[in-house]
């Protein structure tokens, strides 16, 4: 194997390949240039060291170059490629499904009243659980304030507020604010709800009127 830097390798090359009649075995063989460093390498042959190297692969014939190889890539580098090839599968995936599902749409709802009607069984879950969570919010808040009254009224006579007194006081404030936060939840969920449906009842009003007349 010579292995030499690539502007001397060429030099010495050129001429044989512009005179030589190459025979089939020769027209096989390959000259490979790679980086190590700085330096530009050129070799009849790959060692193992250069394997895992980005090269160019030249026809020892032509002179041309007949095929570019990039380097090996790390570990992590093949798991990003291979999260990113598969992120673009579940792309292509959710279209074709959105596509499917607007094809649905349209053969299935004849109008946009049809459609609002799938919508109304999730809006009235969404709206009972809202109006439950108010009415907790409401009912807890009563039962807390009343037990702050109590507790504020035994201070201010030079009573001391029992511990059992203080600690129903805390879970109820506790509790209150836990049904707080699922009332909120339910608020969001309804905005969501609604953004859906307007979203959905847009797509379908520019599908409908992409369909031909009649």
């Amino acid at each position: 194997m010579s292995r030499v830097p690539a502007i001397a390798l060429l030099l010495v090359l050129l001429p044989s390949l512009a005179c030589a009649q190459p025979s089939k075995e020769e027209k096989q063989k390959k000259l490979y240039c790679w980086n190590e460093g700085t330096e530009r390498i050129c070799s009849d042959a790959l060692p193992a060291d250069a394997v895992n190297h980005a090269r160019d692969e030249f026809s020892v014939n032509s002179g041309l170059r007949n095929a570019q190889v990039q380097r090996a890539l790390s570990d992590d580098e093949r798991a990003a490629a291979g999260a990113a090839a598969a992120q673009v599968r579940l792309d292509q995936m959710a279209e074709q499904t959105r596509q499917r599902t607007e094809q649905a749409m349209l053969a299935t709802y004849a109008s946009e009243d049809d459609l609002r009607r799938v919508f109304s069984e999730r809006k009235d879950v969404i709206d009972n659980n809202l109006r439950t969570a108010a009415y907790n919010v409401a009912s807890l808040r009563s039962a807390l304030v009343a037990l702050l009254g109590a507790a504020g009224d035994r201070e201010l006579s030079g009573g001391k507020v029992p511990d059992k007194d203080a600690e129903a006081i805390r879970q109820r404030h506790a509790q209150l604010q836990a049904q707080q936060r699922l009332q909120l939840s339910f608020e969001q969920q309804r905005q969501a709800l609604d953004g859906e449906i307007e979203a959905t009842l847009q797509r379908y009003r520019e599908l409908k009127s992409a369909l031909p007349a009649g």
